[in-house]
């Protein structure tokens, strides 16, 4: 009788274990699948070095898998309200580069310092506001940015672009 007891004990601390273990694998795999990729979390911010652009000139940088273009503005061009920010002086605008009609990816266009979506006739002038009387329904987005010296990191938001969302 008190070997089938023993046998017994450690056939229920042997199920007991092996309960235990998968219990903790689950866990770990479901906070794995929670978890974001590697990718996502490398994709989250994006640090752009503003002193070399050039007035005029539109730079693309890729951020979360989308195009954002900076445009330091020409001198003497007006400010766009709750489009455009200052940085010493120079006046830039930034946009996810995405035509709101049908996500095209519309091209810029120096000489007329405006966007052309060449799928639809869409047209946004140089800060990404749509023109009217195009099928754009609405302004290029503005991602979240932040102002650090003469650098911007997408993906974070800063003064400037908590201004740019109350203008």
């Amino acid at each position: 009788m008190s070997d089938n007891v023993k046998r017994r004990d450690f056939l229920g601390m042997a199920l007991g274990g092996v309960a235990a273990v998968g219990a903790v694998a689950s866990l770990y795999a479901v906070k794995r699948t929670w978890d974001p990729l590697p990718s996502v979390v490398s994709a989250g911010f994006t640090t752009v070095d503003l002193s070399g652009l050039q007035e005029g000139h539109l730079s693309t940088v890729e951020w979360r898998g989308k195009p954002v273009y900076i445009l330091k503005k020409q001198s003497g061009s007006q400010k766009v309200d709750g489009r455009d920010f200052e940085i010493n002086g120079a006046l830039y605008t930034v946009g996810i580069q995405i035509c709101t009609h049908l996500g095209c990816i519309p091209g810029f266009d120096e000489k007329t310092q405006g966007f052309l979506c060449a799928c639809h006739g869409g047209r946004f002038n140089a800060s990404g506001v749509n023109q009217p009387g195009t099928p754009p329904p609405r302004p290029m987005e503005i991602p979240p940015f932040k102002i650090d010296g003469m650098k911007m990191v997408l993906g974070e938001e800063g003064a400037e672009y908590q201004a740019l969302k109350k203008a």
